[in-house]
């Protein structure tokens, strides 16, 4: 199958751009820059020397139908508006990577992004891209929107307990840490070395724009409307996330009861691994563990003397968090194995 992918040039679309030169049922037919136009991926993406001699291009939305059967869209936010109806009616099947068609209410775009939604008839066409949540609907979709590694690596903590109805909805916080790799390879005065080593930096106290679609598929999953409270901070990491989330608990229950919610919710999702040694260095998720891998790490622990829980899940932002899932939507919207090209465990040490 030929595979395109608009906005190559960044963190995210290098990623991409490795999984899919590595995937055994895909071939990369054109990935686009109008920076790099006519400069071969590997002097972006030194990383890929010897894996392609594939160009940069610039984008043509006439072309695509002709050149490929599968479309990554990987460029910034409110970018894809322009060109996406026609390639909407390209009949090429899409995974877009960009917050443009996450949210299935175009009134949230007015409340998270500041705009009115220019394609508002666009966004019932696209399933959101989880599939841990959705698998069955990306399976028939011809259109997935990925979501935003904060809001994926939350909602994969949050979703059993949600729909198990183990936690209250009500008063739900998330305490958000991500690597550098998260605020795209665009240098800005807050990424430059001198200001950015060393960090523990409160990026987002509230109202970060992940938390509409944290509110949306745990509001999905629930009876009552879900709003929670996500902080975001910048840490000392190139690429990695941890979430840390906070819950009161809906009646007495045991910690096995809320292994069995997760063992259930997740007994078909391969890319979930719950973790919770009761001894060694690794007792919850950790990121480290996670950089180059597709998996999303989920613990707890539980406070009996507040009746709280404390839910922790981490992931590798760039993998799991976009270009992985991306991938995995790719898979089964196209009859693959889910995991195919995608198995791999992640760098230790690293």
């Amino acid at each position: 199958m030929k595979v395109g992918v608009i906005g190559a040039s960044g963190y995210v679309g290098g990623e991409l751009l490795r999984l899919i030169i590595n995937h055994p049922e895909v071939e990369l037919s054109f990935a686009t820059s109008r920076q790099y136009d006519g400069k071969f991926l590997y002097k972006i993406h030194p990383n890929l020397k010897e894996f392609t001699d594939v160009k940069f291009s610039l984008f043509d939305s006439s072309k695509v139908a002709d050149q490929c059967d599968f479309l990554f869209t990987a460029v910034p936010h409110g970018s894809s508006y322009e060109f996406m109806n026609e390639l909407v009616n390209s009949g090429v099947k899409i995974v877009d990577m960009s917050a443009d068609y996450r949210l299935s209410n175009p009134v949230m775009y007015d409340k998270w992004y500041g705009l009115t939604h220019p394609l508002p008839n666009l966004l019932d066409l696209f399933t959101f891209g989880l599939p841990e949540l959705h698998r069955d609907s990306i399976k028939s979709s011809k259109f997935t929107s990925t979501p935003g590694c904060t809001a994926l690596t939350s909602i994969l903590a949050l979703a059993p307990l949600i729909h198990d109805k183990i936690i209250n909805s009500n008063n739900i916080i998330i305490d958000s840490k991500v690597g550098s790799s998260g605020a795209g390879v665009k240098p800005t005065l807050g990424s430059h070395h001198a200001n950015r080593y060393g960090v523990i930096r409160p990026f987002k106290p509230y109202a970060h724009r992940h938390t509409a679609e944290i509110d949306q598929e745990l509001s999905n999953l629930s009876e009552n409307s879900v709003n929670v409270l996500l902080s975001v901070h910048s840490v000392n990491l190139v690429r990695g996330i941890l979430c840390t989330s906070y819950a009161s608990l809906n009646s007495d229950i045991t910690e096995v009861d809320v292994w069995k919610s997760y063992r259930q919710f997740y007994s078909d999702s391969p890319f979930i691994r719950l973790i919770g040694d009761k001894k060694g260095l690794y007792k919850y998720p950790d990121p480290k563990l996670l950089v180059g891998s597709n998996f999303c790490d989920i613990g707890f622990a539980y406070d009996k003397s507040t009746s709280k829980l404390v839910v922790m899940s981490s992931s590798d932002n760039l993998i799991k968090g976009a270009a992985g899932t991306a991938i995995q939507n790719m898979n089964l919207m196209s009859d693959f194995d889910e995991i195919t090209g995608l198995w791999t465990p992640g760098i230790h040490p690293m």
